[in-house]
């Protein structure tokens, strides 16, 4: 048996877990530098506020109903989705982090599986204060259609447990097929040519069609929701072939000095990811621009080959360095900027150079590693990246991170 658990709109949930004054009030969450509306509570969406919707459009509108406005926080989401993935490890040996805010584990073996469900329910409400359902199945899709039904379909009160054939037909006659995992809009608007608009339809396919008239992940969809197992979540993730870190700016850059601050601080974000992974590049891309909607917009471009493959953050912003003036036009209101790290290879099979030294500093990045893991990013960095950074991202409507930065540790007075 596989359970789902997931987050019941993660972000704002997560903004209302430190300020429960907030709850059941219209809340929304902004995108990078405040520019569109990227998540929605309940309340809001009954306000036909549209995901995705530009702020300067809906600002009036949010401001007639009161809605409160929140700019993204990805260090207090980040920290409770860890907490979050930590807790669902306690129930079972064999978790898959699914995404930010889902995370299946396989319930193999264990009883009372609907009051499992409940009490991972109700464990992560009362230690954490994130609402979720919980959806149980026989297979992967057939977890998700239980976590649908947990969240959608009334008397589930966010457990769903399928335990029968006969309740497995009831729910399945209850989604449409662009519901069903694997399935979405595209594929589910070729079904219904064939007749096929709810997701029990789509399970009473035979699967030989799927295969013939589809592929066979769509095969594969219809065998589990009839609950046979023939998915499985990667144990095993590929290494990226490619790691790149870009951004806008919170406002826009004129000097050089702050474009190769900017390009500094994607260097150590991207060399961390290759560390992460056990890699090394071979060959670095950078890039800095002005917007696309400027009068005579402007890019420029950099190529720089390693002579031995690094993940060195300083070698790599040396590189940038090296290269700065290939970037920089004075004149340019310069919008957005990143860095690309491309050739990877494993660390542990690098070609070394007779005639070229190699200048990486392992040990001084596991230094640099391990404080930043031990007391948040960027508590360490490169001088390179600057301690000003006021061209980094916008984020006028920030609320505490109240669980990884001491000064927004809550305080209660008594």
């Amino acid at each position: 048996m596989i359970a789902l658990t997931d987050v019941n709109s993660f972000y704002p949930s997560a903004e209302v877990v430190f300020e429960p004054h907030n709850r059941g009030k219209p809340l929304i969450v902004l995108t990078n530098n405040d520019g569109c509306v990227a998540a929605l509570n309940r309340q809001a969406k009954e306000l036909n506020i549209p995901r995705f919707a530009p702020y300067f459009q809906i600002k009036e509108l949010c401001e007639k109903h009161k809605v409160i406005v929140r700019s993204s926080n990805y260090e207090l989401y980040s920290d409770l989705s860890m907490r979050f993935a930590s807790l669902i490890s306690e129930y079972s040996p064999n978790v898959h982090i699914y995404s930010i805010d889902e995370s299946f584990a396989d319930l193999s073996g264990q009883k009372n599986l609907l009051q499992l469900g409940a009490d991972i329910r109700r464990r992560i409400w009362t230690e954490l204060r994130l609402p979720v359902c919980v959806g149980i199945g026989e297979t992967i899709t057939l977890a998700k259609a239980a976590n649908h039904a947990a969240k959608k379909i009334r008397g589930y009160h966010g457990v769903c447990f399928i335990e029968s054939s006969q309740q497995r037909e009831a729910i399945l006659s209850q989604m449409d097929v662009e519901d069903v995992w694997g399935v979405g809009r595209r594929i589910a608007k070729r079904l219904k040519l064939f007749n096929i608009h709810k997701a029990i339809d789509l399970a009473k396919w035979p699967p030989k069609h799927a295969k013939t008239n589809f592929n066979i992940l769509l095969e594969q969809t219809v065998r589990e929701l009839n609950g046979e197992p023939v998915k499985e979540w990667d144990t095993v993730r590929a290494d990226k072939q490619q790691i790149w870190s870009t951004r806008s700016f919170g406002e826009r850059i004129t000097d050089i000095e702050s474009l190769y601050q900017a390009l500094a601080k994607h260097c150590a974000i991207a060399a961390k990811k290759l560390r992460d992974q056990g890699s090394v590049a071979q060959q670095l891309i950078g890039f800095a621009a002005s917007s696309s909607f400027d009068e005579t917009p402007q890019s420029f471009k950099i190529l720089h080959r390693f002579e031995v493959p690094t993940n060195d953050t300083s070698v790599i912003a040396g590189a940038v360095r090296e290269n700065i003036h290939q970037l920089f036009k004075p004149g340019v209101p310069y919008y957005r900027a990143g860095i690309g790290l491309v050739e990877l290879r494993s660390e542990c099979n690098v070609q070394l150079d007779i005639f070229a030294k190699d200048r990486s500093n392992p040990k001084l990045m596991q230094c640099l590693d391990a404080i930043n893991n031990r007391f948040g990013n960027g508590t360490a960095l490169l001088a390179g990246e600057g301690i000003e950074q006021k061209w980094d991202m916008r984020r006028e409507y920030l609320s505490p991170q109240y669980t990884t930065n001491w000064r927004h540790i809550p305080k209660i007075r008594c």
